[in-house]
């Protein structure tokens, strides 16, 4: 039995819409960068400009290692199956030479800076900025006895955190996880947000995270330039 021409087009429009998707920029890229992006089923796209290359790679590190397709006006591309909610690192291979995705900002995991690409998860907004009070993250710089060289810190304090200076709070040590540093917290874990949205919530006491690198040996790549943030710490 032949199926009538229009549903044949009803079908093929359907199929061309799913492989489209409603894709939107990520939240993990440059300022007005179009690609990466996520739509709504977790698929992830990428895209690198890279007319003079004969091969193209994009590796996942937690998903899909696979070659970019090449496109008539030079760009590489590449769609992922459903990816699970998070972070995802990746580099691109260009020709035998790893590089960054210029589009996504720099994140620190594997022991270097990597790019990476956040897929939201559906429904799900505890990770989020909210309307609500927001604490501060300051950076503070520190000279280490223990390893004898300048060191960096981040540390979140609650709001109204600078206008109650007699206030005691309890202190959380928020260490990260292998081959990442102390701006992991921050930078991929939201955890500032997440504390000001349990906070407003009353579901948390306000209190300052301290994150700091768990490598004791491995010292920081300079002494600050400008005099260090005030410390968080009142005595």
């Amino acid at each position: 039995m032949k199926l009538p021409a229009f549903l044949l087009l009803a079908a093929a429009l359907s199929l061309h819409a799913q492989q489209e998707g409603d894709f939107k920029p990520a939240s993990s890229n440059v300022l007005d960068a179009p690609y990466p992006r996520v739509d709504s089923s977790s698929r992830v796209q990428i895209r690198i400009k890279a007319p003079d290359a004969t091969k193209v790679k994009v590796n996942f590190w937690s998903g899909p290692k696979a070659d970019m397709e090449k496109q008539p006006d030079g760009y590489w591309t590449f769609t992922t199956s459903p990816m699970a909610p998070g972070l995802h690192y990746y580099t691109i291979n260009i020709d035998g030479a790893e590089v960054a995705d210029p589009a996504s900002h720099s994140f620190f995991g594997g022991s270097k800076d990597a790019s990476a690409v956040e897929v939201p998860e559906a429904g799900v907004t505890y990770y989020l900025p909210q309307d609500v009070p927001h604490g501060q993250v300051r950076e503070v710089w520190y000279h280490s006895k223990v390893t004898g060289s300048w060191r960096r810190a981040f540390v979140y304090t609650p709001p109204d955190y600078d206008t109650q200076p007699s206030k005691r709070y309890p202190v959380l040590y928020l260490q990260h996880g292998g081959g990442e540093d102390e701006t992991g917290w921050v930078k991929q874990g939201h955890a500032n947000f997440i504390l000001d949205n349990l906070i407003a919530a009353g579901k948390s006491k306000p209190m300052i995270i301290v994150m700091a690198t768990d490598t004791p040996a491995a010292p920081a790549t300079r002494p600050p330039i400008s005099p260090a943030s005030p410390s968080a710490h009142r005595r």
